[in-house]
C-alpha cells in the first residue's frame, strides 16, 4: 500500500511537473502585425504597420513569464501610400539592403493573476540595439479550433525615439522622434 502511494504521488507530481513546463509557440505571421504611429511635421499622425514578421514564444501559463522574439521584415513597411513605403525602404531611411529586419527580444514580466504585464527587452533597428520596455495590455490562450494546439494572442504595446537608432530624417523640418510601438501577435504552440 505504502508504495502504491509513494508511486501515485511521483506520478502525479510528474504530472504537475510537465503540465507546468514552459511551452514552445511559433508566431503566426498571418496573424501578426506589428503598427506604429509617428509625428508627421507636428501637424499630424502617419500610421503604418509592418506586413511579415516571424518569431517564437516560449510561456509558461502556471508562472506568467517566458521569452518572446519577434523578427519583422521592414522592406514589408505599409503606410498605405505606395511612394512614402518604398522612401522609408530606401537609404535614406530604413536603409532595407544594409538593415532588412528589426528583431525584438524581451522577456515576460510582471504577472498579475498569472497574466504577464510586461515585455522588457531590446530592440535591434537600423544596426543599433535600445533598451525597450513594452506594456502587454492582453493576453490570451485557447485551443485552435481545427489545428486543436494551444493558440495564443496578445497585444502588447510602447514607445521609443527613432532618432537613437539613426533615423531622425525630418527632425530638421519639425517631425518629432517619438514612435509608438503596437505588437498584435498571435502563436501556436509546437507540437
Amino acid at each position: 500500500m505504502k508504495k502504491t502511494c509513494l508511486t501515485a504521488t511521483a506520478l502525479l507530481l510528474a504530472a504537475v511537473a510537465a503540465s507546468a513546463a514552459p511551452t514552445a509557440y511559433a508566431i503566426d505571421p498571418t496573424h501578426t502585425f506589428p503598427s506604429f504611429e509617428a509625428d508627421h511635421m507636428g501637424i499630424s499622425v502617419w500610421r503604418g504597420k509592418l506586413n511579415k514578421s516571424s518569431g517564437k514564444v516560449l510561456y509558461d501559463k502556471a508562472a506568467g513569464t517566458g521569452t518572446v522574439e519577434i523578427v519583422t521584415e521592414l522592406a514589408s513597411i505599409d503606410f498605405g501610400m505606395d511612394a512614402l513605403a518604398t522612401w522609408a525602404r530606401g537609404k535614406d531611411f530604413f536603409d532595407v539592403k544594409k538593415h532588412p529586419r528589426a528583431v525584438f527580444k524581451g522577456t515576460l514580466q510582471s504577472p498579475v493573476d498569472g497574466v504577464p504585464t510586461q515585455l522588457v527587452g531590446e530592440l535591434t533597428l537600423h544596426g543599433v540595439t535600445r533598451p525597450l520596455t513594452l506594456a502587454v495590455h492582453s493576453l490570451k490562450c485557447t485551443q485552435h479550433p481545427m489545428l486543436k494546439r494551444d493558440y495564443c494572442g496578445a497585444d502588447a504595446g510602447g514607445s521609443f525615439n527613432r532618432e537613437d537608432f539613426g533615423l531622425s530624417a525630418g527632425k530638421d523640418y519639425g517631425f518629432k522622434m517619438n514612435v509608438d510601438l503596437r505588437i498584435q501577435v498571435e502563436a501556436i504552440a509546437q507540437p
